[in-house]
């Protein structure tokens, strides 16, 4: 029992929850309406009961990380199919192949960011990551690597596989609302790291950018690891020459390769005036 449940005068919750789950001894507490509505499932997965389903999806990883004082995190969005270097061999194409150097960088990054985060006792850039294969798991690998803590944000999806071994169990999150999923990778982000990918990571990244250029998100590090990947899946530079984008839209990301690269950039990034963290 924690100090709010020990100063709080009116009866527990959960003794409730347990006293009623024991009374089944006649039809009428049998009876589905006399369930105790936090504590029946079939009541919470009605339709009517989506805005309260959002809500504790918001709150759970919200009050769990906050527990944790985990105050920043690092982000890092990138493909499911990525393949880890010594299994290259074994991608679908000859592209993907090529591709498992950024799981390499995704590592180092992470590790070194994490090496960092391990000064702030853990609480200041902390890995995040989709919880996924791929480049998701070079992200909390690295972070293993380093001996740090990593965040995975999954999603329940019908061809997923489990989370990756290397999220910080504690630390691993399951996901019904894509929204609310990724209003938890932006809430505590001090950087932005957007490694190839396929439709997921596009959403994630065009999401992101546009939440900065509508000033909804204040502008941090956004970078795009592999220039030549990106220019040619989006032309950028036609956007901005259609005039659907602003020329200025284009200084909102940069473009890296390597681990230390990206890490450079994030020191140099000009800091937010309004950002009174340290």
């Amino acid at each position: 029992m924690d100090e709010a449940e020990r100063n709080d005068p009116l009866r527990d919750s959960k003794k409730d929850a347990e006293t009623a789950a024991e009374d089944r001894s006649t039809p009428q507490t049998r009876a589905p309406s006399y369930r105790l509505a936090f504590a029946d499932t079939d009541f919470l997965l009605r339709p009517e009961l989506r805005p309260v389903r959002f809500q504790l999806e918001l709150l759970k990883p919200q009050m769990i990380l906050d527990e944790r004082g985990i105050e920043s995190t690092v982000v890092l969005f990138g493909g499911a199919r990525i393949p880890d270097p010594d299994h290259a061999d074994k991608a679908r194409t000859p592209t993907l192949a090529g591709l498992s150097r950024y799981y390499t960088e995704a590592r180092k990054f992470a590790r070194l960011m994490t090496e960092r985060s391990l000064q702030s006792y853990g609480r200041e850039n902390v890995v995040c990551t989709g919880g996924g294969p791929g480049v998701m798991e070079a992200g909390n690998r690295g972070a293993d690597d380093a001996g740090g803590q990593s965040i995975g944000l999954s999603i329940v999806l019908p061809h997923e596989q489990a989370p990756n071994r290397y999220v910080t169990p504690d630390l691993c999150f399951n996901f019904h609302y894509f929204a609310i999923r990724k209003m938890h990778f932006l809430m505590r982000a001090r950087a932005i790291c957007i490694f190839p990918g396929g439709f997921g990571t596009l959403d994630e990244m065009f999401e992101t950018l546009t939440l900065i250029q509508t000033e909804r998100m204040r502008p941090i590090p956004f970078l795009l690891f592999g220039r030549e990947f990106w220019e040619t899946m989006i032309n950028w530079q036609a956007l901005s020459e259609a005039g659907t984008i602003s020329p200025e839209d284009l200084s909102l990301f940069r473009y890296v390769e390597t681990a230390d690269e990206a890490i450079a950039i994030i020191d140099g990034w000009p800091k937010d005036p309004c950002d009174d963290r340290d």
